[in-house]
């Protein structure tokens, strides 16, 4: 098995959503913002080549929004996922599996690309992975998250018949891999899928929105955005307390900085050990 970090680009959220009730007089000095507010956040993807499977972890924001949409977000940076894909030696045609952990226009708008007036999945022979529970909550949206489910993002996929869903559990092995569980969490949004990668002796955990970055892991740390924080409150110290134990590393999705990290017990909780990028694990 290889895995490589696939960087897709920054974009800007406003801080005080991206940390909660977490006073600014804190949280600027773990991601200072800008005269308006905004931090900067990575959108960073992981790929998996596991034997003839090439398995890629969400896919960022994409580029098929008009310039009104993208000028909310300040997109930002060099790196593109074709650009990251080709500098590891691949393209989208060879992307087999797609996992989707949510359905968020930041983890999921490159899965579809528009060709003309057409739009179609970017990666032609790639099977999209989601579950039956997220779905319905991304097709029949709620007023309050609905602004982040983009149709034009979701429904191209079921239409090409390339959609699969993966059945709803506690942790379980995903249908495609022996090396990759999914870890369902519902906090931030209905069903939100955490793949735990077995890369030799080592489980990496791709977080997702569960925990969008390092400075996130104290508990009360927790988004404006999550539909029920509470919940993504207990989901944190519930998955912390065992990632410590089992000594897991964490991949960050958003973090601007830092990929990975290991954990430790601190007085305070469980907080940062060691923070490095994948690489370090990797070669």
């Amino acid at each position: 098995m290889e895995l490589y970090t696939i960087d897709t680009g920054f974009f800007k959220l406003d801080g005080g959503a991206m940390f909660g009730v977490v006073p600014k007089s804190i949280w600027s000095k773990l991601n200072p913002a800008d005269v308006n507010n905004l931090c900067n956040w990575a959108m960073r993807s992981l790929l998996i080549e596991d034997g003839n499977r090439l398995i890629l972890i969400d896919n960022g924001i994409g580029d098929k929004q008009d310039a009104k949409f993208f000028g909310h977000y300040h997109l930002n940076g060099d790196a593109t996922l074709e650009k990251s894909l080709s500098e590891k030696g691949f393209g989208k045609e060879d992307i087999t599996d797609v996992i989707l952990t949510h359905l968020h226009f930041d983890h999921c708008g490159g899965s579809v690309v528009r060709d003309g007036d057409r739009l179609m999945p970017a990666f032609p022979k790639a099977r999209y992975w989601s579950n039956d529970a997220h779905w319905k909550w991304a097709t029949e949206p709620n007023e309050r998250e609905k602004a982040s489910f983009l149709r034009e993002n979701i429904l191209p996929i079921q239409e090409s018949g390339q959609l699969d869903m993966i059945p709803v559990g506690d942790l379980g092995s995903s249908p495609f891999s022996k090396n990759i569980d999914i870890r369902f969490v519902n906090g931030h949004t209905e069903a939100m899928m955490i793949p735990q990668i077995r890369y030799g002796d080592r489980t990496i955990v791709f977080m997702a929105d569960l925990l969008p970055a390092a400075a996130h892991l104290p508990l009360p740390y927790v988004m404006a955005y999550d539909m029920f924080p509470l919940t993504t409150m207990q989901e944190k110290k519930k998955f912390l307390e065992e990632a410590v134990t089992e000594d897991y590393t964490l991949f960050f999705q958003h973090d601007p900085i830092h990929e990975c990290c290991s954990l430790k017990r601190t007085e305070k909780g469980v907080r940062p050990d060691d923070l490095f990028p994948l690489r370090d694990i990797t070669g």
